[in-house]
């Protein structure tokens, strides 16, 4: 990343270059980013490749202002704060599926931050989770503006991550590269097991609430109160992405059965 795509970079997010890499700014700088850069998997459904590369993300992100899901939105965001100063590392977590079913390795992509005297974890790329970095050492809870987390070693070294006491995923903490997901990025894009294959979903923190336009189903929390609306025709929904996401397209992203290629 050079200077100038850094630049366009913290204006996508209504932000500036922080003086020093310090935990305010990146406290700062992660609120943005999920308040402005949608959770979306919509390019699985336009037939668009997701390409795990910097200029890529960077290109799609920045330049053609949309969103994307963790590898995307984590791996560009980890770009940024490494151009910005900050000591990066990517980590690899398992979802924690229905049931407490852990999902395949590499099935998340987050980041861990060094900061004198403290490690971070920081993910904008979870779609509903946290609105801050939390501590990667404390073990007790640690409040965040949405829910309560805690940090849980398990028998094996990894971490098992909870909000509100419901576990999120399992961390494993060594370091790796954007290449170590690029398989588990493609049976997330193609396999019929896959969430992100089977459906779709656009999605926004606002200030009350969320706001979540999955397929044509438009739903709206504020203030913990939830409403649903069914948009009736393809310029509603190409309207709905243009105005509550930021996403201006083309044509309508719709739902293809998954391909195991």
């Amino acid at each position: 990343m050079h200077d100038g795509q850094a630049l366009d970079y913290v204006d996508r997010i209504g932000a500036s270059a922080p003086p020093s890499a310090d935990a305010a700014a990146l406290a700062e700088l992660t609120r943005r980013h999920l308040a402005s850069v949608p959770f979306e998997n919509l390019s699985i459904h336009l037939g668009e490749p997701i390409v795990l590369e910097e200029d890529a993300l960077l290109a799609k992100i920045v330049d053609r202002r949309r969103g994307g899901f963790c590898y995307e939105l984590n791996g560009a965001f980890g770009a940024l704060l490494a151009h910005l100063g900050y000591d990066v590392t990517l980590l690899a977590a398992r979802v924690f599926g229905d049931g407490g079913a852990l999902g395949p390795p590499y099935d998340h992509l987050a980041l861990r931050v060094d900061l004198p005297g403290d490690r971070w974890l920081v993910d904008v790329g979870f779609g509903r989770f946290v609105a801050e970095p939390f501590r990667l050492d404390e073990r007790g809870d640690q409040a965040d503006p949405l829910g309560t987390v805690r940090l849980v070693e398990t028998g094996e070294g990894d971490l098992d991550v909870l909000l509100d006491g419901t576990p999120q995923y399992r961390l494993d903490p060594r370091p790796r590269e954007l290449g170590d997901f690029a398989a588990t990025c493609w049976f997330q894009q193609t396999h019929p097991e896959s969430h992100f294959a089977t459906s779709l979903v656009c999605s926004l923190p606002t200030p009350g609430g969320r706001v979540t336009l999955s397929d044509r189903l438009l739903v709206t929390t504020e203030d913990g109160e939830r409403t649903e609306r069914t948009l009736a025709s393809d310029a509603e929904v190409l309207a709905g992405y243009r105005d509550l996401f930021g996403i201006a397209l083309e044509r309508v992203p719709h739902l293809a059965p998954p391909v195991v290629r």
